[in-house]
């Protein structure tokens, strides 16, 4: 716990207490126990840590799931809170390596504390916690599933509020994605429902026969995760090689995906599409690989031609990535974010509600990235500035609500502006004079003669 704030602390001790508590309490009386039965409570457990030992990494840093909590709401029917607490607690115990001592406690105790809340609330609603018996098992459906229903929120608050604490806030995922990842995990839950009914006829035999649905689920995961992660690794790659064309705009694209984000999360977008933003605003000038060198980097006014070539870059973007289907809304962000609210911009002239939502999301931001980062020509220009520039420019080339947004998005979680870029010996790296994103610095067009 050392590094950890106090109020993390404070909270870890809280959690682990209660969960000791709880045990303690389940354990002072031998009433309270004299009628489990000690050999399902063992097979039960065994179950839970084979599960919890082999979990499924996630995207977020440092954070797992695994389809134990099927194993704790079978116990909830069999064994009872107390029983279900003792079940999860062997969390403790979990065949992890590097998985540090706090940590080990603290998934224990808030798997103890889930299912001896479950278990309350399934023998509230009636529920007997004791062996199925078979023609009465549609009784167990209702309590089952009010048990289920406390145990997979209240394992998400705990866990949310331990990273809120621990200053991980940013990794909880929003509103939406939460309910729709909830309601994931409440439909997993049913296999304990299942372990219950193959115990009342095939007895402990039943945790090795559902041993292969959990891992199915567990697999499903495991899919899921890998293919996002691919998804991650070709927008990175294509990103890389944007962004070689220029060691002024490094980094430009991940910062302009960020922003994108803050926008998508301040105007209440779904976790699907707040993904397919992030993709957006990574490609959005992907296009550039189309673009002639010499024209991005010519010093002095463009030739008609030349600035026609730069117009383009959105639909060259789009003809690169059109093919690779995960990205979806993503297209109509890239192929428009130069639109303009009052019809001035490219490639379509596109004007107020006609421009898609990404592209009006991804022009504030891919604004903003560029007149806070360095360029060939001037500094970075300070946030206040760059946030008054946008305001200025809102109904004519920004979306007004976008704006306001994304001005309610930094007051909240703040910005941090990229580091200042030292300017390379001239020999050492290409570097482009012209910059199609910055508001402040049009560029020059001469007639061709």
């Amino acid at each position: 716990m050392r590094g950890l704030p106090w109020f993390a602390k404070v909270y870890l001790v809280a959690v682990i207490g209660a969960a000791c508590a709880l045990l303690g309490y389940s354990v002072a009386g031998s009433d309270r126990l004299e009628w489990l039965d000690w050999s399902n409570l063992l097979v039960l457990a065994l179950l839970f840590l084979v599960c919890e030992s082999v979990p499924t990494l996630l995207n977020v840093k440092q954070a797992a799931v695994s389809v134990s909590f099927s194993a704790a709401l079978a116990a909830v029917v069999l064994v009872g809170p107390q029983g279900a607490a003792l079940v999860g607690m062997t969390a403790v115990f979990s065949v992890r390596p590097g998985l540090p001592l706090v940590k080990r406690l603290f998934n224990g105790a808030q798997f103890a504390i889930c299912g001896y809340a479950a278990g309350w609330v399934y023998e509230s609603l009636g529920g007997k916690a004791r062996l199925p018996d078979i023609a009465g098992f549609d009784a167990l459906i209702v309590p089952f599933a009010g048990a289920a229903a406390v145990f997979v929120p209240l394992n998400f608050v705990l866990i949310a509020i331990v990273l809120v604490v621990t200053g991980q806030a940013d990794q909880v995922p929003p509103l939406r994605g939460l309910a729709q990842f909830m309601v994931s995990y409440l439909g997993y839950a049913t296999f304990g429902l299942l372990i219950a009914g193959l115990w009342a006829t095939v007895n402990s035999i039943s945790a090795v026969l559902v041993l292969l649905p959990l891992f199915v689920a567990r697999w499903a995961f495991g899919q899921y995760v890998a293919q996002q992660r691919s998804y991650d690794a070709t927008i990175a790659a294509l990103c890389q090689a944007v962004e070689t064309k220029d060691y002024y705009t490094r980094g430009h694209c991940t910062r302009v995906s960020l922003a994108s984000g803050m926008i998508a999360q301040e105007i209440g977008m779904g976790s699907e599409r707040l993904r397919a933003i992030r993709y957006a605003g990574m490609l959005h000038d992907v296009g550039k690989l189309g673009v002639p060198t010499k024209v991005l980097q010519k010093d002095g006014p463009l030739t008609e031609e030349e600035y026609a070539a730069i117009q383009l870059h959105p639909m060259r973007g789009l003809e690169i990535v059109r093919g690779i289907d995960f990205l979806d809304e993503a297209f109509a962000g890239i192929m428009h974010h130069h639109e303009r609210q009052d019809g001035k911009g490219y490639p379509m002239g596109l004007a107020g509600e006609e421009i898609p939502e990404f592209a009006r999301i991804i022009a504030v931001a891919d604004a903003f990235d560029s007149m806070t980062s360095d360029r060939s020509y001037r500094g970075a220009r300070p946030v206040e500035v760059a946030m008054a520039e946008l305001r200025k420019g809102a109904g004519t080339q920004f979306d007004p609500e976008m704006v306001v947004a994304f001005t309610r998005a930094v007051d909240r979680h703040g910005w941090e502006a990229p580091r200042k870029v030292v300017a390379p010996p001239e020999d050492a790296a290409e570097t482009t004079t012209k910059d199609h994103d910055d508001p402040t610095m049009p560029i020059q067009v001469v007639p061709e003669r």
